[in-house]
């Protein structure tokens, strides 16, 4: 299964800015994330910013940049943006992996991929994995995923979901969404220039986007757990330990 993979990398981060270009154990963030993503199956990857610094540090270890506008409000539409300049074919397959997911397993990012090219109709792909702790099943920080018989994507949701209305804390048949995303080129454009629907307004997750508008998102079912995004100065430091043991 071929496909490519974009990293959306800005410098303002609202919670840690700058972070993309933190050193840890004498390499930026971004650079982690980017060998990390290179373990991958992907024929082809590139970092989308609108940051003279970001795309200068990714230069000198030899990644390749596509700068984007200033303008975009999600890494989705800096995806989208840089679909069209780089002239994709409207079915080339991308992933969309995060600038702060330096531990991002390779093999789930193929998976994912894989994911999406093994149905034809569905234009997006993404994953979860079996959420089996109570208190992340009620925390709307948790997004949750309540996937079909076909492994596509039925809704996403902060609130605990499925409800079991015999044993309202069970996390049972749950899924933990997994923020990796797989399009098809030609749809990430169409996507970049719909609304924000009424769901995903409400609950601030941009995939209901597409959901509301009937199209199929299919969802891998990983036996793995990602390690944990860096949002937070907290997060680097853990994430610094952990490149220091």
């Amino acid at each position: 299964m071929e496909f490519d993979v974009i990293i959306p990398a800005r410098y303002a981060s609202t919670r840690l800015p700058g972070k993309l270009l933190c050193e840890v154990a004498g390499k930026p963030l971004i650079q982690w994330v980017w060998e990390n993503v290179k373990a991958s199956a992907a024929r082809r990857v590139l970092v989308a910013t609108d940051d003279e610094r970001i795309r200068d540090r990714v230069t000198s270890f030899g990644g390749e940049v596509c700068m984007t506008s200033q303008d975009h409000t999600s890494g989705t539409d800096r995806l989208a943006e840089a679909v069209s300049l780089l002239g994709l074919a409207d079915e080339r397959v991308v992933v969309n992996v995060q600038g702060d997911e330096p531990e991002l397993p390779p093999a789930l990012i193929n998976a994912v991929a894989a994911a999406l090219g093994r149905d034809a109709e569905a234009e997006m792909a993404t994953a979860g994995h079996a959420l089996l702790d109570a208190g992340e099943f009620v925390d709307p920080n948790v997004v949750k995923v309540v996937v079909d018989t076909s492994d596509r994507a039925m809704y996403f949701s902060r609130a605990p979901i499925p409800f079991h209305r015999d044993d309202a804390n069970t996390p049972m048949h749950a899924q933990r969404h997994i923020g990796i995303y797989a399009y098809r080129a030609g749809f990430l454009k169409q996507f970049s220039v719909w609304i924000p629907s009424t769901l995903e307004q409400a609950e601030k997750l941009e995939q209901l986007r597409a959901l509301e508008r009937r199209v199929i998102i299919a969802v891998h079912r990983s036996t793995q757990v990602p390690g944990p995004g860096i949002d937070t100065a907290a997060d680097l430091a853990g994430f610094r330990a952990r490149k220091a043991g």
